[in-house]
């Protein structure tokens, strides 16, 4: 599955920024943080939006994203690339944002429990945006770890150490989220119909 849910997007946090960079930024270099700014702020709008699923909230979540790095950048570390420090600056605020709206467990127990049919997974055979759409009506915690795990790459240790919560739960949520997912996307008559998804 985390080939045919690759199809949405990859991961475009991975920018490498010289190190020049860094230490002008380190420097409170306004035209570094610019140019930091431009180069990030369309990765961290996509992440956003992913994980919340509401353009207001992945903007405010953009600018608080990039405050925050611009306030901490004196405790940034070399040891991982920049953009992987910057990524769970935005991954934290948008967990902190979700577990404000409603508890996570409740968001856990909206999971729709499905069993595949055996038939052609439409996973296969959807387009991007249908996808996305179809991502967008998963509930707001099976949305989030499975755009961690699928897109951004994390693995399910990492996502248990997000959510604090067990490596058990990351296997669960993915398998489950997944399930979901087919279930949005399943097929009509033997054909997949994009206008059973209603944006």
């Amino acid at each position: 599955m985390r080939a045919s849910l690759s199809i949405v997007n990859t991961s475009s946090f991975a920018i490498e920024i010289p190190e020049l960079l860094i230490a002008r930024l380190k420097r409170r270099d306004l035209e570094a943080f610019e140019e930091v700014y431009r180069m990030f702020n369309r990765p961290v709008y996509t992440l956003a939006l992913r994980l919340l699923a509401h353009e207001a909230e992945a903007f405010d979540l953009l600018q608080d994203s990039f405050l925050k790095a611009f306030e901490q950048i004196a405790q940034y570390r070399s040891e991982a690339p920049f953009w992987a420090w910057l990524r769970r600056i935005v991954v934290n605020a948008a967990l902190m944002r979700l577990r404000g709206r409603r508890p996570l467990d409740e968001l856990d127990s909206l999971m729709l429990e499905h069993t595949a049919d055996g038939g052609p997974d439409p996973l296969d055979v959807v387009s991007a945006h249908d996808l996305k759409r179809a991502l967008g009506r998963l509930p707001a915690l099976s949305r989030a770890v499975l755009w961690l795990y699928h897109v951004e790459g994390y693995t399910h240790e990492e996502i248990a150490q997000a959510f604090d919560r067990t490596v058990s739960f990351s296997k669960s949520q993915v398998a489950r989220g997944g399930v979901r997912l087919r279930a949005l996307l399943d097929q009509e008559d033997g054909q997949w119909n994009p206008r059973a998804i209603p944006c």
